[in-house]
């Protein structure tokens, strides 16, 4: 037992006569005396009959007394200790200040535990405090912990967390007396539309006394970015819509902006205006996302300098943005049939949304020839490479001359560099009017080959390089079937363009019987320009190799798969990219770890176990490194890094490869890590609702945590017997006997005198 035994007296009956013959008996004396009183019902004097009744009913009570042989049972008892839960609201809306500039509500709550402490002290004897944190989960927690480590739970569900205690009485030896809720009533969870239907039954069935305690001053001021609705993905260069619901409360008539940024740039902006103390307004953002990849972006609203709660005027997210075809645009200097097949393998591509345009004869061809009929539609130059390039993925130029001004691109060179400095994609194909053939200054600076003389005519078969064998370009082989036989396997091509590779370029194939400076004159060429990749194709004779297709039955397509080898990797395509970061999760949880996985691969695309990867966690508002670590790659070239959990915003991941001083790749990632959404969104405390639970458990309210134990209804636990007992008889006493005789001798003497006798 929890507490020392008492002595207990009570009242019990000594008779060995079966219960059933006591009732019998009982009823039998009743309906005696009941007959006796009517016996004398025609006395005509009232006084006589009352006196004659009171004696009979007396004498039955004796008759009663002596057939149930009353005694004493004397027991040891102790009260049952039971226990009570003291539950404290530790989800997020409890870092929330008590009232504007005061302490928060978490702090408010371990004061008052720290004051109730004597008062649980003094009861201990019949009741077992036990303190309770719930963010919904049940953790047993202490003051102190209260107030030194910030609650983080994301949902407040008060329904969920009684229904969790009550179940937990069946494992535990103690029942409940009461319960004390500490919270700030900002349920969202069932209870966010108030207590009614299905919950008010619940809470009425609950059997045990729940009072509550409201946490925190109404009517505080605070703007939130409290939900934000768009899509996991969007295409690139397709406009998407993201709505943005914003609270506010205490900002009647109040007018504001709200802002959406993508790492630190703004995106685009949406006026609101509040028409009530508490208000819902949705700002709607349209924007077209100009590059692939995971970006985070940020929505925020301005602070004001009352506002109670700062921290939920800003809320991050991540969008996934996606290729839904790859928009290619092709112009040609002329019809060859370079162009053709071309033009052909990407038209049937399900994949590729191509624009084109060829033309027919330039100026020097025939003089007399206006410049308006020098191609089936007007070449529209101005808004193709002014206005419209960068709503293209890639860029094929093939053997155009750029000599006649008529339709020159050289005034375009500006605009063109700029496209590919912001990650366009550029292939720059060879022919008689192309590189050394003509003057191509518009495009010389960005090519990764400069020219170097008059074109070679002979044909030959082109060679792999050691670079081309191992990149996804050239990666022709299929099967059983290598890459260097399948381009062995090739026929050859009519003549190249002479030119030689520049620094930083990289050669993928050449040609084996034509030196350039003694070395083999670079065939297809590939480099980064700014944050553009650029390839060149120093001939236009490639339409020679789509005739292996069939050769043999066989359907090798290594023409179509070249191109779309090219095309795949000029776009970015991640499947082709030397380094992989990803996070573990675009959306963490506040307080979780940030996890994030890396794939370390050389140029031909094989895993490089032990290279050293670095994963830096920037923050998209401002750049600087929140964290950093390097670790080595395994023997499958992956790596993984797991960051403490950073505060809530808007970050970028980077990730870096190196093998020993050469640098494997460079990827980059974006997370959000939430703020706790709906419970940072919301400041408000809701009394109204801790008053209603209350009510419907019987329990008691306060409005604040100054109250005493004294004032919370507990249900009493119960005595049990924990010793021998002992009877003591009190009906064999002879005073007991000579009361009854008396009484029955008072009422024989009146009705003698009465007449009755």
């Amino acid at each position: 037992m929890d507490s020392s035994a008492v002595d207990s007296f009570k009242l019990v009956s000594l008779s060995s006569l079966p219960s059933l013959a006591l009732w019998g008996l009982g009823v039998a004396i009743f309906v005696g005396a009941v007959l006796a009183c009517f016996g004398v019902a025609r006395e005509p004097l009232a006084r006589r009959k009352w006196a004659l009744w009171t004696l009979r009913a007396l004498a039955a009570v004796c008759a009663i007394f002596f057939l149930l042989e009353p005694g004493l049972r004397k027991v040891q008892v102790a009260r049952v200790k039971n226990r009570v839960a003291v539950l404290v609201d530790r989800s997020a809306s409890m870092t929330f200040p008590v009232a504007a500039g005061k302490q928060s509500r978490s702090q408010a709550v371990a004061e008052a535990l720290t004051t109730l402490g004597p008062q649980m002290e003094a009861l201990k004897d019949r009741f077992a405090f036990e303190v309770i944190g719930f963010d919904p989960e049940l953790s047993p927690i202490s003051a102190k912990t209260i107030e030194t480590e910030p609650a983080r739970g994301n949902k407040t569900d008060l329904l969920s967390t009684l229904r969790s205690l009550k179940a937990s009485e069946g494992t535990s030896a103690r029942k409940l007396s009461g319960v004390v809720v500490f919270s700030d009533g900002a349920d969202n969870a069932e209870l966010a539309q108030g207590l009614n239907g299905r919950a008010k039954q619940v809470l009425e069935g609950f059997g045990v006394p729940v009072s509550t305690v409201a946490v925190g001053q109404g009517g505080l001021k605070d703007l939130a970015i409290e939900n934000i609705k768009v899509d996991d993905f969007a295409f690139v260069r397709n406009s998407i819509t993201a709505e943005v619901e914003v609270r506010a409360r205490g900002f009647s008539g109040q007018a504001t902006q709200a802002v959406l940024r993508r790492e630190g740039r703004i995106v685009a902006s949406a006026p609101i205006r509040f028409a009530s103390d508490d208000d819902v307004q949705v700002a709607k953002f349209t924007f077209a996302p100009d590059q692939t990849g995971r970006f985070v972006y940020t929505v925020s609203a301005p602070v004001f300098p009352d506002e109670a709660v700062t921290e939920n005027n800003s809320r991050a997210f991540t969008l996934k943005v996606i290729r839904d075809r790859v928009r290619v645009l092709l112009v040609a200097g002329r019809p060859t049939w370079d162009e053709r097949f071309l033009r052909g393998l990407l038209k049937q591509d399900a994949n590729v949304e191509l624009i084109s345009f060829y033309i027919l004869r330039n100026s020097p061809d025939d003089p007399m020839v206006a410049n308006d009929e020098l191609s089936l539609i007007p070449f529209p130059r101005d808004e193709i490479f002014s206005e419209k390039v960068h709503t293209f993925d890639l860029l094929v130029i093939l053997n155009f001359n750029n000599d006649d001004l008529s339709i020159s691109l050289s005034q375009y060179e500006d605009s063109i560099k700029k496209y590919l400095l912001n990650g366009g994609a550029l292939a720059y194909v060879g022919g008689d009017r192309s590189f050394g053939d003509a003057r191509f200054t518009t495009f010389a600076d960005v090519l990764p080959v400069a020219t170097a003389g008059p074109s070679e005519l002979a044909p030959f078969k082109a060679r792999l390089t050691p670079e081309g064998a191992r990149h996804p370009i050239t990666a022709l082989g299929t099967g059983s079937v290598s890459t260097e036989a399948a381009w062995d396997a090739l026929p050859p091509i009519p003549g190249m363009n002479s030119v030689r590779a520049r620094t930083g370029a990289t050669v993928l194939l050449d040609n084996p019987f034509s030196l350039v400076d003694g070395k083999n004159a670079p065939l297809l060429s590939i480099w980064d320009y700014g944050r553009g990749r650029v390839m060149s194709l120093t001939s236009d004779g490639s339409w020679a190799w789509a005739f292996t297709s069939h050769v043999g039955g066989a359907q090798s397509r290594v023409y179509e798969r070249l191109w779309g080898n090219a095309v795949r990797w000029l776009v970015r395509d991640p499947e082709l990219t030397a380094m992989s970061v990803t996070a573990d999760s675009p959306t963490v949880e506040p307080g979780k770890p940030v996890g994030i996985s890396a794939v370390a691969r050389s140029s031909d695309f094989q895993p490089v176990p032990g290279a050293q990867v670095t994963i830096e966690l920037i923050s998209a508002d401002d750049g600087h490194i929140v964290a950093q670590q390097t670790v080595p790659a395994g023997p499958d070239g992956t790596a993984h890094v797991e960051f403490p959990s950073p505060p809530a915003g808007p970050y970028k991941i980077v990730g870096r490869a190196v093998q020993g001083e050469k640098v494997l790749g460079e990827m980059s990632d974006a997370i959000a890590v939430r703020a706790s959404g709906k419970e940072l969104s919301d400041a408000r405390v809701n009394a109204g609702l801790l008053e209603d639970v209350a009510k419907t458990t019987g329990g008691g309210f306060f409005d604040g945590p100054s109250f005493s134990l004294s004032d919370v209804p507990f249900k009493e636990p119960p005595l049990v017997e924990v010793g021998r007992s002992r009877d003591q008889p009190l009906w064999d006493r002879w005073y007991w006997l000579a009361l009854m005789v008396f009484i029955m001798g008072a009422e024989w003497a009146l009705r003698r005198r009465f007449g009755y006798i």
